[in-house]
């Protein structure tokens, strides 16, 4: 089935209810999306829920993706937000980054939208020596962690994508974000998950160990913390709008500027 489709994101629905290892993953990472956000006014928003049941966790909140789809409120493109400036107290989000086309665009409407003290919440692919591996050779998704730019082609909302965009903006290209985007300071990059989404077989393939073995790679991992900067499949970010007022930036800093910074 064409991933681009309602159809596919109804399939995505029915995968994250009824497998239950993945399930059980979901859960443990939305609980820690929702502890991720502050108090206070404001709504928060999800970006690509698709059958996301982030709501169970985060009360009021407002679902939303790139298509319209029967289970959540807003169609939006989450490069061009339809949110009044200061309105937001939380932009969350689980593997929906690495597809947007333009990751500025992003970042400055995050800027826009949140409060001072607001968060943006993410839990995306990163980029380790054993992640390079499965994302290389058994994903289908592309990935591409020496590509010299934040954008990738725009057309393909759901299976255009770079794995890898996360890490390049937020690790490889730090410097060149936090010159960008002063206003958002990162509170957290937190290494997860080197095998359970693995065995999940994702939203896309069969489950390659039973859902009441979910505790016990739960331990396997936890174990294996210490080493998670080289083994993690996915990082949970977090950043915080600062609270200087600052304007939202206009333009960012080449990656020539950035090398020379680093040089």
């Amino acid at each position: 089935m064409a991933a681009d489709t309602p159809a596919a994101l109804e399939l995505r629905t029915q995968a994250l209810r009824r497998k239950l290892f993945l399930h059980r993953l979901y859960r443990e990472w939305y609980g820690q999306i929702a502890a991720d956000l502050p108090p206070g006014p404001g709504a928060v928003v999800e970006l690509g829920s698709g059958g996301s049941f982030l709501r169970e966790f985060v009360p009021n909140l407002v679902t939303s993706d790139i298509l319209p789809h029967g289970v959540v409120q807003v169609a939006l493109d989450g490069c061009r937000l339809p949110f009044p400036p200061g309105s937001l107290r939380g932009l969350v989000m689980t593997n929906v980054f690495h597809h947007f086309p333009d990751a500025r665009g992003f970042l400055a409407e995050a800027c826009r939208c949140l409060r001072p003290g607001g968060v943006v919440s993410m839990i995306e692919p990163w980029v380790t020596p054993w992640s390079r591996v499965i994302y290389r050779h058994l994903h289908h998704e592309p990935f591409e962690p020496g590509a010299t730019t934040w954008e990738h082609p725009a057309g393909h909302p759901l299976s255009g994508s770079n794995n890898a965009l996360a890490w390049i903006v937020f690790a490889r290209d730090r410097a060149g974000f936090e010159a960008g985007f002063p206003q958002l300071q990162i509170r957290a990059v937190t290494p997860l998950a080197p095998f359970r989404y693995l065995l999940a077989g994702g939203v896309s393939h069969p489950a390659l160990t039973p859902g009441w073995t979910f505790g016990f790679w739960r331990g396997v991992e936890s174990l294996l913390r210490p080493v998670l900067p080289r083994l993690a499949m996915f990082a949970r970010i977090v950043l915080v709008r600062g609270e200087d007022g600052a304007a939202v930036p206009t333009g960012f800093p080449s990656a020539t500027d950035t090398q020379r910074r680093r040089t």
